[in-house]
């Protein structure tokens, strides 16, 4: 899968897949109510991960792969099939286009990983979840900015600061944190906004 040359990812990449990468979306299982879901959403799933290893371990839950680049999406497509996932489909629509259809308040748990910020994050997983589904982003150093930004966005968008968890995926990893955001509420008013907004005007921005 990770070798196909249209993969987005480098040839370096390859070689560190399994000790990295891999370890790394694995490491998202710690987290019980993702664990446990039944159906969740990828945002900006890119080459796969966490979303297509997450599936691979879960064959009982379905996984929507959600990817706007029409190439990334192809690859995610034909990974799955090469994979046998019959768990996967991909959709490659912006998640706020497909928040405002099929999508809405459709899942238990969305997952992120090195996508945006935890505002932006929270702003798109809000639409896509039920009430008292969770966003399991993957980031890496902690920010207090960007942590008091979700903090002070969370009443706007119905989503809840749970826990921080450091994490050690694989040997040397440093500096790996998974936030747990749990939907507290119904989906607010004026959500999705349309696409781009939440990450050039994130709520919880000092700005606004």
């Amino acid at each position: 899968m990770l070798a196909d040359p249209r993969a987005p990812i480098s040839a370096s990449t390859v070689k560190r897949a399994r000790d990295v990468h891999i370890e790394d979306s694995l490491s998202g299982l710690e987290i019980e109510s993702l664990a446990e879901a039944r159906r969740v959403a990828d945002l900006g799933s890119g080459a796969g991960l966490p979303g297509l290893v997450l599936a691979a371990c879960r064959p009982d839950a379905h996984f929507d792969l959600i990817e706007s680049l029409g190439r990334k999406g192809e690859f995610l497509r034909e990974a799955a099939g090469r994979m046998g996932l019959e768990n996967v489909t991909v959709i490659c629509e912006r998640s706020e286009d497909w928040a405002s259809s099929q999508g809405r308040e459709a899942y238990d748990a969305v997952t992120a990983r090195a996508v945006g910020s935890l505002a932006t994050l929270a702003e798109l997983a809000s639409p896509l979840l039920h009430e008292g589904g969770v966003l399991v982003a993957w980031k890496g150093a902690r920010s207090e900015a960007e942590e008091a930004g979700v903090a002070r966005a969370s009443a706007e968008l119905a989503m809840e600061p749970v826990e921080v968890r450091s994490v050690r995926p694989y040997p040397g990893s440093r500096d790996r944190h998974i936030h747990l955001l749990r939907k507290n509420g119904p989906t607010p008013n004026g959500l999705p906004r349309r696409p781009g907004m939440a990450a050039k005007r994130p709520f919880g921005s000092e700005q606004l």
